[in-house]
């Protein structure tokens, strides 16, 4: 045998193989879900990088926007830390000062994010980046726009409520969301030009879980975004909410979620992830007086997977170490 032909394969071959291999992981969404879903993959051997809603407009993170006219900070810091490979990220960056006036409620993460914009020449995408770099993150942030919006809501009796905040807390009884859309604050709205390429070389979206109308479809109504989900030949997977969202998804069956998935997307999901366990019945009665439910599918589907993803206590939320497993079979 020629020694040129067949060469010995070496760690260092090795090593360069599993990189090239490497999935490329893209996912979508924004809030506690997009929180959830990123601190259980971030350890999986993938190609990460997350997308990000650039609607909030609450608590620290909308008196942030009314007062320096800066971008959302709230969702991209979750993200941030989510992927930190320091466990006391959280504690600090999330730490909301009490003291003084003028920075009272807000938290440190905020308003370190906002230095850095400001500081960039109101670069964001390079403060998120920095701040990435300061946490020793694993993957990579984006938000999905560096332009400025208001998420708005039409309800069935043609009623529109104007930002994220007061669509997401409900006051009031009040009509089912026919549809949302955003409203520029000038000029056009366009999706990060980053954001295109993650997704079209992906080779898994995931999107979910998180709020179906505020975390969610916000990011799909940036002009580019569905387009590149549609020329992308990655996967794509849904991880179904484990509750209904009172004045927002009331009543709502998996199926439905689904289809409005795939309706603002143009294309089918390939595989649904959706938890199979009831909460007690504490925990029910508790979300009940909330206006709140356990999410039902009642039709059995090819590409929906049942898995137990609850996580035990008094929250119905996704447990990170059972959505950490699924999805390692799924990634990986």
């Amino acid at each position: 045998m020629s020694r040129s032909k067949y060469k010995r394969t070496t760690k260092v071959d090795r090593k360069i193989s599993r990189k090239v291999i490497m999935k490329k992981v893209v996912t979508i969404g924004g809030g506690t879900g997009q929180f959830t879903l990123l601190s259980a993959i971030k350890d999986l051997k993938i190609d990460l990088t997350s997308v990000v809603s650039m609607t909030d407009s609450g608590g620290s993170t909308g008196r942030l926007r009314d007062e320096y006219g800066v971008l959302p900070t709230g969702d991209v810091l979750k993200c941030l830390i989510a992927l930190s490979r320091y466990k006391d990220a959280r504690d600090i960056l999330q730490t909301r000062f009490l003291k003084k006036k003028k920075l009272k409620n807000h938290n440190a993460g905020n308003l370190l994010l906002v230095f850095l914009s400001q500081y960039l020449s109101g670069d964001f995408p390079s403060a998120v980046e920095a701040l990435g770099e300061i946490l020793k993150i694993k993957g990579t942030v984006l938000p999905v726009t560096t332009d400025k919006a208001t998420l708005v809501a039409e309800l069935e009796n043609g009623k529109l409520i104007y930002g994220e905040t007061n669509i997401d807390v409900v006051k009031e009884d009040r009509d089912k969301i026919k549809k949302t859309f955003l409203v520029p604050h000038g000029g056009d709205l366009k999706v990060h030009e980053p954001v295109v390429k993650a997704i079209e070389s992906a080779d898994y979206i995931v999107v979910g879980p998180g709020d179906l109308y505020t975390s969610l479809v916000p990011n799909f109504l940036v002009p580019g975004v569905v387009e590149a989900i549609q020329a992308s030949k990655g996967k794509l997977i849904y991880v179904l909410n484990i509750m209904t969202k009172h004045g927002e998804t009331d009543d709502m069956k998996g199926e439905e979620f689904i289809k409005i998935i795939e309706k603002h997307l143009g294309r089918k999901i390939t595989l649904v992830l959706a938890n199979n366990q009831l909460p007690e019945k504490e925990v029910v009665d508790k979300y009940k007086k909330e206006g709140s439910e356990s999410i039902q599918i009642s039709k059995e589907r090819k590409n929906i997977s049942k898995r137990d993803l609850l996580s035990p206590g008094d929250l119905a939320r996704h447990d990170i170490g059972k959505l950490k497993g699924v999805l390692k079979e799924i990634l990986v």
